[in-house]
């Protein structure tokens, strides 16, 4: 029996029992046979905002949780293995250079390169006369290599997320304020953003390294001269969209401020995709950064990214390969970990991906 035809036999129940209870039967006697009460079906979901249904898409996606999971595990590794041993950044010993790797207990499983042995299948540290043991090896001058990729690793993210976010902070400003006045301040903003987006960047990092020492700050700054160029125009995309809402409109009408109305009414309806573009922006910055360092334009020495000892591990890769392979691989990861979770971001964050 359908719900209506439930509702109708209810109705002419009730309606019964109001007639012949006029007539002096007793109301009680008119029930419906067989069914006690009618309960209706409820059909109830409880209620998210539009951070809270992101976070429940994003942890569906299991891509971008592992994701998540390495880039945590990693930056961990990279701010506390420093000072896992007694090895120090810049220690030498030439007496140890081209160690392979060796770590305790791992050094008995066969099919690991932990064991401390060369590529001819000899016992390098006792060879060496070397009790202690190296986990990433030891480059050409016997410096620890587990020391040096965390530390370089250290390098890599800070100038990924520095350079993220002077992206994000010069992109949402200029961004917002073009595409919120339009008009002949938006035309003339977005001719600078077409000439700048004209130049290489590898001439830009050029010109820096030549007219400044090179270091960590030399290069976020070049690729802050025109990394933030994608931010500001996905910033002033949104803007041009949500200024004419209504919601804009009621708030201008109360006379709130222009200042008011970019970063507190329209900005907080963008984050969704400043959070995704900024996600994709670390990465990106971290893999120049170390394409920079291996063309010998990047982090001079004795400080060390992982791009510049990649550089170095190439040049020993035919007769000490683990030099190349420890930081390239740790490299990948970061970088590979950074997309996981940057495709979950953005898919979380696109009503059309949600189910």
């Amino acid at each position: 029996m359908s719900n209506y035809e439930k509702d109708i036999n209810k109705e002419n129940i009730d309606n019964a029992a109001v007639t012949h209870s006029s007539q002096g039967i007793p109301t009680e006697s008119f029930v419906l046979h067989g069914r006690d009460k009618i309960v209706e079906e409820k059909f109830e979901r409880k209620s998210r905002t539009f951070w809270q249904d992101a976070w429940v898409q994003l942890k569906r996606n299991r891509p971008a949780v592992i994701g998540l999971i390495g880039l945590v595990l990693l930056t961990i590794v990279a701010l506390v293995g420093p000072y896992m041993n007694d090895h120090k950044f810049s220690d030498q010993n030439v007496a140890q250079q081209h160690l392979p790797p060796k770590v305790p207990v791992l050094d008995k499983v066969p099919f690991l390169p932990f064991d401390g042995l060369d590529k001819d299948g000899f016992d390098a540290y006792k060879a060496a006369g070397v009790k202690e043991n190296y986990w990433f090896g030891t480059d050409e001058l016997g410096r620890d290599q587990w020391t040096r990729v965390w530390k370089g690793a250290q390098v890599s993210l800070f100038i990924g997320v520095v350079a993220a976010a002077l992206d994000i902070l010069i992109g949402v400003i200029y961004g917002a304020v073009s595409g919120y006045y339009g008009g002949r301040l938006d035309d003339i903003l977005q001719r600078i953003v077409e000439i700048l987006s004209s130049i290489p960047n590898l001439i830009v990092v050029i010109l820096f390294v030549l007219l400044f020492d090179p270091s960590m700050w030399t290069i976020i700054l070049a690729m802050t001269v025109t990394g933030w160029l994608g931010m500001s125009r996905i910033v002033r995309g949104q803007f041009l969209k949500l200024k004419e809402q209504e919601f804009v409109m009621a708030s201008r009408t109360l006379g709130v401020s222009n200042t008011k109305l970019i970063f507190k009414h329209i900005l907080p309806n963008t984050l969704g995709p400043i959070i995704v573009t900024s996600m994709f922006t670390v990465p990106s910055a971290i893999f120049f950064e170390a394409f920079l360092s291996f063309i010998g334009l990047g982090i001079p020495a004795p400080q060390a990214s992982l791009g510049s000892l990649v550089d170095s591990g190439r040049k020993m890769l035919l007769q000490y390969p683990h030099e190349l392979f420890v930081p390239a691989t740790v490299l990948s990861l970061l970088i590979l970990f950074f997309y996981l979770f940057s495709d979950g971001l953005r898919d979380a964050f696109d009503p059309k991906m949600r189910k």
